[in-house]
Order: structure tokens, then sequence, then C-alpha cells
């Protein structure tokens, strides 16, 4: 994806991904910061399969990547996607997104995330627990 020209199967594969409402806010919240599965978890008020089968369906469409630290997976805007998600979501159209009441909810609870120490909590909590 990075400056090659897409192929119309790889740009119809973007926008049915980001066709999903929550496949939109799990990309409006990576744009803000990398995030593990129990924050995503915390965020969207959602169960681990739930959150796990929408970030699947990012990965296959080349707009979100993981990467392990350790036993957590992280996931974020793939590199060679970075461009492209800020070019569909520029302007007046992320100034329409932002202004959305899910998108606002879910940035108030990503400070709220960052500021319990979610993933310190819930993860580094089941890495003691399955180290013990």
């Amino acid at each position: 994806m990075n400056d090659l020209p897409l192929s119309m199967t790889d740009v119809v594969k973007i926008f049915k991904a980001l066709a999903d409402p929550t496949r939109l806010r799990i990309v409006l919240l990576l744009r803000r910061r990398e995030l593990c599965v129990c924050e995503l978890m915390f965020i969207l008020r959602m169960e681990q399969s739930r959150v796990s089968r929408h970030m699947r369906v990012l990965r296959e469409a080349g707009i979100a990547e993981d990467v392990r630290e350790g036993r957590w997976i992280i996931y974020r805007i793939a590199a060679a996607a970075g461009g492209l998600v800020e070019e569909l979501a520029a302007g007046a159209l992320r100034e329409r997104i932002e202004a959305t009441s899910e998108a606002r909810a879910d940035a108030v609870k990503l400070e709220a995330c960052v500021r319990e120490n979610v993933r310190g909590r819930v993860c580094g909590a089941r890495t003691r627990v399955e180290g013990t």
C-alpha cells in the first residue's frame, strides 16, 4: 500500500473494512495511539472475541497490524496504510467523523483507559496469573 498503486480489489477491501461502524471507531482510536485488546475492550465495551474479529478484518485489509510486546499484542495503523488512512479521513470529513457522538465518547473513554492504566492493570494481572 505504500506508494504502489492499489488494485480495485484492495480498494474495495479497504472500504468494506471501514464501512463497519465499529471498525471505523477502532481506526479512529488507533490514529490516536497503539492499543492492546484489553484497552479496545474497555473503550468499546465489547468482549475479546468481537474485538479480535474486527481486528482480523482490519489486518486483512492492510489497515492495521499487530506487534507482540512480550505476552501483549499491540495494534496500530499499518505503516503502509498510515497515509491512506489520513487521506481518507482528511479535512471536513475527519471533522464530521470526529464530531459524532460515538467518536467523542470513545475519545473520553480512551483518556480514561490511559489514566486508569487498563493495559497494566488488566494485561499485567493476566501476565502475573499466567506466570505463577
